[in-house]
């Protein structure tokens, strides 16, 4: 799994100009300091740029790329000192990560119990990194225990919220309460549970609302937009994005709701939009400090911009950027063990590379790639069939007769009833 921080600034630019990295090599080395300075870049440099091998070009590059583009090399994501990685956390959670989040809410109850108030000295501190561990075993841990713990810990603070508190403990609490309900309302869509989920939804909304917390009412936003793109309600993704994106400040819920309305235009088929607010969540995100924890459900990394680029660009059809973007989200996301930091965008991505494979004319390619998406442990089995359903498509269309087609149909069928019943392990 590498540990460069993606220039996606630079991406974004190039994306929405539509050339290759051989194009804009070319582009570079015919510019005026090109030229003068005989420069001869290729596309392997221009990949090392965008994956983010070298921050900060040699003096020659930099004065030809601000030639070309107009921007200085900072604008494009480029740095003359190295970042540290979002992609690796300060403290690595294991696939058994509520274990330490159970550990702490005994010794919270403990500390209540030898303390006159409700919410003693540290209590809130100690909640907070329980909200903390908790959106941090969303990638990984199974949703139905995540379920479990996020609602343990919802009950406890809805006790804290009822005693002996003052007003700002009051303010305090209801910002985790928010917190922990946006992430249940997150779970109970990976399991299905539609009704709960946007209960959950509009809960953490009102209480993000109340605090006047923006960015709690962002993401409350965001999921309505994610709702919306599973179920097909795409003029409602790209209406929700941009409501929220007037309350959520300078954050990774503004970045995740840019990247959701670029989802919602990929869908609709305008890709001229879709690429400007490609090109705003890069920008936004590149003036957000390097996140510690990129685990974070709710903290939004480089990474993760690529993840988004590939699904954009596999609805917009443009196979060979949707191809590009999904290979390096896989490569981001996977150890040298073979496991992931991020199986539910490794799953996503498999199902973009099946359809630019599909489309391609490579079969096998194609159904392995949708069976591997599938055999991922993790995943949000919402999502899961939304996305198995938009390869599943294409395989019908282009081979229906075909034995592999019909063994993926049959594989997404079984997919699409465990999500009817609530009975995931019918995928196993």
């Amino acid at each position: 799994m590498p540990d460069n921080i993606p220039n996606i600034q630079f991406r974004a630019w190039r994306n929405e100009h539509h050339l290759s990295r051989a194009e804009v090599a070319d582009r570079i080395n015919t510019t005026p300091m090109g030229i003068a300075e005989k420069l001869v870049c290729d596309e392997e440099r221009i990949r090392r740029w965008e994956v983010g091998e070298v921050n900060w070009p040699r003096t020659p590059y930099r004065l030809a790329l601000a030639q070309l583009t107009g921007l200085s090399p900072e604008a494009l994501g480029f740095s003359p000192k190295r970042r540290q990685s979002p992609l690796i956390p300060v403290q690595v959670i294991p696939a058994d990560a509520l274990q330490a989040e159970a550990a702490l809410y005994g010794t919270m109850e403990l500390a209540q119990q030898l303390q006159a108030s409700d919410v003693g000295s540290g209590t809130l501190e100690a909640l907070s990194e329980a909200v903390d561990l908790l959106c941090r075993a969303y990638p990984v841990v199974p949703a139905a225990a995540l379920r479990e713990r996020t609602q343990k810990r919802l009950a406890q603070v809805t006790r804290l919220l009822s005693g002996r508190i003052t007003l700002d403990q009051h303010q305090e609490l209801l910002v985790i309460t928010g917190w922990l309900t946006a992430l249940l309302g997150c779970v109970h869509y990976d399991l299905g549970e539609r009704e709960e989920a946007e209960t959950a939804r509009r809960a953490a909304y009102e209480m993000g609302r109340q605090v006047g917390h923006g960015e709690l009412m962002g993401w409350a936003y965001e999921m309505s937009a994610w709702f919306a793109l599973v179920e097909g309600r795409y003029e409602d993704v790209v209406t929700a994005a941009r409501m929220g994106q007037a309350t959520a400040g300078q954050s990774s819920a503004m970045v995740q709701l840019t990247l959701q309305e670029a989802r919602g235009l990929a869908r609709i088929g305008d890709r001229r939009e879709a690429d400007k607010a490609l090109t705003r969540g890069a920008d936004v995100l590149g003036k957000l400090p390097i996140p510690g924890n990129s685990d974070h459900h709710f903290v939004f990394d480089h990474s993760k911009w690529v993840f988004y680029a590939a699904t954009c660009y596999t609805w917009l059809e443009d196979d060979d950027r949707a191809e590009e973007h999904a290979i390096e989200t896989i490569q981001m996301h996977t150890r040298p063990d073979g496991t992931s930091n991020a199986p539910m965008r490794v799953a996503d991505a498999h199902i973009d590379l099946g359809i630019v494979h599909a489309r391609r004319g490579n079969l096998d390619a194609a159904v392995d790639q949708g069976m591997a998406a599938f055999d991922i442990d993790r995943r949000s089995l919402t999502d899961l069939v939304h996305r198995a359903g938009d390869l599943d498509r294409v395989l019908r269309q282009r081979y229906r007769r075909k034995g592999l087609a019909e063994e993926f149909h049959e594989r997404y069928v079984t997919a699409r009833h465990a999500l009817s019943t609530h009975r995931p392990e019918l995928l196993g």
